[in-house]
């Protein structure tokens, strides 16, 4: 019978060092595509808007971009950005108060 014990506390453990590996590739994992950068198709997918829109973006300076070869590339951390900028709750007021 302690064998069977000692077996799960060995067996939780394990599980437990396995979670924190993979919390830790997840953190990695969400750093490096903050850093990376994405094309036109992706920033529409993600934002749900037309080329025009995002032509509109770019124009107006809404959103920063690289150009190359004709091809434009942007920083996932500029897009995040803008929507933190443009976030809206209508259930808290200026102050943060409810």
């Amino acid at each position: 019978m302690t064998e069977i014990i000692d077996l799960l506390v060995a067996l939780s453990q394990e599980v437990r060092d396995l979670r924190t590996r993979i919390e830790l590739l997840n953190a990695i994992k969400v750093e490096y595509l903050k850093n990376a950068w994405v094309d036109n198709q992706d920033v529409m997918q993600m934002l749900h808007i037309s080329p025009r829109t995002l032509q509109t973006f770019r124009t107006n300076g809404t959103i920063p971009y690289s150009k190359i070869s004709g091809k434009f590339y942007y920083k996932v951390s500029d897009i995040e950005e803008l929507l933190q900028a443009n976030y809206y709750n209508p259930n808290f007021k200026c102050d943060g108060r409810k």
